[in-house]
């Protein structure tokens, strides 16, 4: 086969790789697809088990510098706290590649997170990626929330202050879970997710 060929088909083939990659993505105002994921304790969790319930899902590397403060400064953890209370679902989500130096091991994840304050449902380890890929996670943090119905009403940063400079915050999915839990439509859907890459396998 020519050199030319070879490259035609290889080009092919990788085409329709990532368009396979797209089609499965999921976009705000999409119906989330069910996803199952293993806890750090080694127990399978399922979205589906939150059926009918509000989840925001969190994605996180305790390595990372802007997940450190927004811990330190408790913003997340305040909004955390409060929206568990009222019966939201929080998912923390873990997307290192367990060959990079960011990986932790699901018991030391535990400590940190229990030393930080952090209030969640589920904490989910996602080694290969697949779920972190499929909502296109960029960041650490980023942030997603999924409504009653299914379907991904909000996507990106948990705050507007990427520099953590700013006195007065605005908190996106804090105002985006009290317009839910008010019977409102969330005003702000999309922001841009700011933090450190997500340090997926390839």
């Amino acid at each position: 086969m020519k050199l030319m060929q070879i490259i035609g088909l290889l080009a092919i083939v990788f085409a329709f790789t990532h368009a396979s990659d797209d089609k499965n993505k999921v976009n705000v105002g999409d119906v989330v697809s069910d996803f199952a994921l293993t806890d750090l304790n080694g127990k399978l969790v399922k979205l589906s088990d939150f059926k009918g319930k509000v989840v925001v899902l969190e994605w996180t590397n305790p390595n990372c510098p802007f997940v450190q403060r927004v811990y330190r400064e408790k913003i997340m953890t305040s909004v955390q706290k409060e929206f568990t209370q009222k019966g939201v679902v929080w998912i923390i989500i873990n997307s290192t590649n367990p060959k990079h130096r960011d990986y932790r091991e699901p018991k030391e994840l535990k400590k940190t997170y229990d030393e930080w304050g952090a209030t969640y449902t589920a904490y989910l380890m996602d080694p290969d990626g697949k779920v972190g890929k499929m909502f296109d996670a960029k960041t650490t943090p980023h942030m997603f929330i999924i409504n009653k119905d299914g379907k991904l009403v909000y996507a990106g940063a948990i705050d507007d202050d990427p520099r953590g400079e700013k006195k007065e915050k605005v908190n996106y999915v804090k105002n985006a879970l009290d317009e839910i839990l008010s019977g409102k439509s969330v005003s702000v859907s999309t922001t841009k997710p700011y933090g450190c890459s997500v340090k997926y396998s390839e």
